[in-house]
């Protein structure tokens, strides 16, 4: 017997606000979170703005002794499911930690502390390399240091699927509860990859904006596109059965209902044609959910303001949606906090949550020039206040991983 999996807890550390309150506060004031890079100089680079967290203390979070032994990546992981816990209300002396588990991932991992290591090693030699090296950059610490720091025994794992893997990681655990192998899971995804290199090599990939008004860099959408904004951050949701929330009086702010999970099997980045692959993955989404494209309230778009990627998951929604594609709102919250990659489709699932519970459906900022390719409802500067019923988040990584997820408000029948 599938049983049903809520949300009752979230945590969010964002480029516009380091809880999920604040964060969506400024989703619903428009507020832009991209600037000129200040965490290392870019003389020499072409793209010099990136969404960066702002006023990120970690001894907020954790004692100075934990900070110092986690790469930002996992620091913001450990942050964003501090929230979660907290705003749950779960006690954790009362759960069977053997059916409690931790699905985040990473993209990337530890890249501003390879960096930096690599630059020791070239200038002072292998015996100053710091001994927890290793340990902080890979990618599957944040969700073993989340595990370790709340007593986390049962599945601990994390899914790496470049921008997808915040979704991912969230389906999975969706599919962990639904079927009956646990019954919390701390889920999600975390970043933190705004590093020379990264940035250099997302340059180079010609991917990202060269624009210097931040302001026009992440337009989704928008004919003048070139190239999505670098972000960071983390997203994390409390995931728990039905009936174990009830039992404990949790509050619930939505239920997860559909998960698709696709290959283009096309290309190491580019999607496929028209969008193919997500496609299926909204297909089947809503297939698992029992709903129809009537159903769907909006769609928060993977987005991300590359001129191939706009443009092909424009068709793909106009491919699963039919003849709905035209009526439902679909905006892209990367225009406000650039693409967070791993972490992406988690602050989006946040995104698409407090869209349920706030009744408000969020812009797509800085959209001013249209593309005849681009000819959906894309909510253009100003968001809406909106029931939503049902809301899908649509994740495209690089490597043709494909998920959408849906989330369903508990007052629908």
């Amino acid at each position: 017997m599938n049983r049903r999996v809520v949300i009752t807890g979230m945590g969010a550390i964002t480029p516009i606000g380091n809880s999920v309150e604040e964060f969506f506060n400024n989703v619903k004031a428009g507020k832009c979170g991209i600037d000129f890079i200040t965490s290392f100089s870019t003389d020499g680079f072409t793209a010099k703005v990136a969404a960066e967290v702002k006023d990120f203390d970690p001894k907020k979070y954790m004692d100075f002794k934990e900070a110092r032994r986690m790469d930002r990546f996992s620091q913001f992981a450990m942050a964003a499911a501090k929230e979660a816990i907290e705003d749950s209300g779960i006690q954790l002396d009362q759960v069977n930690r053997e059916r409690f588990g931790v699905i985040v991932g990473s993209g990337i991992g530890g890249i501003d502390n390879i960096e930096k290591e690599e630059q020791k090693l070239l200038e002072k030699g292998p015996k100053r390399i710091n001994p927890l090296f290793i340990p902080m950059i890979i990618t599957n610490m944040a969700a073993g240091n989340i595990a370790i720091k709340y007593g986390a025994k049962g599945v601990c794992t994390n899914v790496v699927t470049a921008c997808a893997t915040g979704s991912h990681c969230i389906g999975e655990a969706f599919r962990s509860i639904k079927h009956g192998y646990s019954d919390i899971i701390l889920a999600g995804g975390t970043e933190g990859s705004i590093t020379p290199l990264a940035i250099a090599g997302f340059t180079s990939l010609t991917a990202l904006s060269t624009s210097e008004n931040p302001n026009r860099a992440s337009i989704p959408f928008d004919k003048e596109r070139d190239g999505f904004v670098m972000g960071e951050g983390a997203g994390i949701l409390l995931l728990e059965e039905y009936e174990h929330a009830l039992a404990r009086g949790a509050k619930i702010y939505a239920e997860v209902v559909g998960y698709g999970a696709t290959s283009d099997a096309y290309h190491i980045t580019s999607p496929a044609p028209d969008g193919e692959g997500a496609a299926r993955a909204m297909i089947m989404a809503m297939e698992e959910a029992g709903i129809t494209p009537k159903e769907i309230s909006y769609i928060n778009a993977h987005g991300t303001s590359t001129p191939v990627n706009d443009k092909y998951e424009t068709a793909a929604v106009k491919t699963a949606m039919r003849e709905e594609a035209y009526r439902i709102p679909v905006s892209s919250t990367k225009s406000m906090i650039g693409h967070l990659l791993g972490a992406a489709g988690a602050v989006e699932a946040v995104a698409c949550v407090k869209a349920i519970s706030d009744s408000f459906i969020p812009a797509t900022i800085g959209l001013s020039v249209p593309d005849e390719e681009c000819d959906l409802d894309y909510v253009p500067g100003v968001g809406r206040e909106e029931t939503v019923s049902y809301a899908m988040s649509n994740s495209l990584g690089f490597g043709g991983h494909n998920a959408t997820l849906i989330f369903k408000n508990m007052e629908v029948q």
